[in-house]
């Protein structure tokens, strides 16, 4: 019951995050850069022109009104037509969603793999030169920006030894290069966090009193502490997962991967408002969707976190 509590107590939050957003951008779209029609008809475009794109984004009604069916849409996942190729949003996105999809999720992999092992091993053994390389390790992946290694990767891999496709997609050795570009500057985070929380697990009374009755240090550390250490990395890592989600565009631009990120990138270079308002609600949904799952997943691991 405790359990059931807390998942709709975090469902209504992530409804209103989405509500929120969505009556932001629905605002931002229309106020700041003035009226969308004029935008997408241009300087030379007749008041014909401009009263057709007006009656078919639907802005030539109430505002109250505009605000209402945008809301009624969304519920129903209608994210409008778009006004260059004339297709529903909802199908573009969908048609692009499986690539960004299956390269966020290697990225989030490929991270873990390297930061909570490389991160365990440098929290148990501080200062050493183990710790040090995965320090440097972390501040170089931090600095170093994900589309460098992305060209770098595809001159090496697929210009010179020519291991992997140059562009493209359609089998997971496209994907190879962009997800490892993704996830090791990803891992830099997780791997910094993942030591800093082993480090303050091992200090803590419980792993003294484990030692003090004869544990052994395998168990100790691996058992008992590396357990309470991953709890805040499992929030981190589903956050990240999000964040590879909405912002592998430049990624996808270097690969010429045909995802959401050059999908909404295609929008805004095309000023089709439509798209761009339907890609923005579309990751705000999966970003919230993501954090409600690393909420449920936490809250069993720690129930604690339950009463909060």
């Amino acid at each position: 019951m405790q359990v059931l509590t807390f998942a709709l107590r975090r469902f209504g939050r992530l409804l209103l995050t989405v509500l929120l957003i969505s009556t932001i951008i629905f605002f931002v779209i229309r106020v700041i850069p003035g009226d969308p029609a004029l935008v997408i008809a241009g300087i030379d475009a007749t008041q014909e022109d401009i009263q057709a794109i007006r009656a078919q984004l639907g802005t030539d009604r109430p505002l109250i009104i505009q605000y209402l069916s945008w809301l009624s849409d969304i519920v129903r996942f209608d994210f409008g037509t778009s006004m260059i190729s004339g297709q529903p949003v909802t199908e573009l996105i969908l048609e692009r969603f499986p690539i960004t999809l299956s390269l966020a999720v290697m990225g989030i992999v490929i991270s873990i793999l390297i930061a909570i092992p490389l991160g365990v091993l440098s929290a148990v053994k501080r200062w050493s030169l183990w710790d040090y390389l995965g320090m440097v390790f972390s501040q170089m992946g931090m600095a170093i920006p994900s589309f460098w290694l992305g060209i770098m990767a595809l001159l090496i891999f697929a210009v010179k030894i020519k291991i992997f496709p140059l562009f493209g997609s359609g089998s997971i050795r496209h994907l190879i290069l962009p997800a490892l570009s993704l996830g090791i500057a990803r891992a830099a985070v997780l791997l910094r966090l993942t030591r800093a929380s082993m480090v303050e697990e091992l200090s803590k009374e419980y792993v003294i009193t484990a030692r003090a009755k004869g544990l052994t240090e395998r168990m100790v550390k691996f058992k008992h502490a590396l357990k309470n250490a991953l709890l805040p990395v499992i929030t981190v890592a589903g956050i990240q997962l999000g964040y590879m989600l909405g912002g592998a565009i430049i990624i996808e631009q270097v690969f010429s991967l045909p995802g959401l990120g050059r999908l909404f990138l295609f929008g805004v270079y095309q000023r089709d408002f439509p798209l761009i308002q339907g890609g923005v609600i579309f990751i705000a949904i999966i970003f919230s969707l993501i954090n409600f799952v690393v909420d449920l997943f936490y809250s069993v691991v720690n129930p604690k976190i339950r009463i909060r």
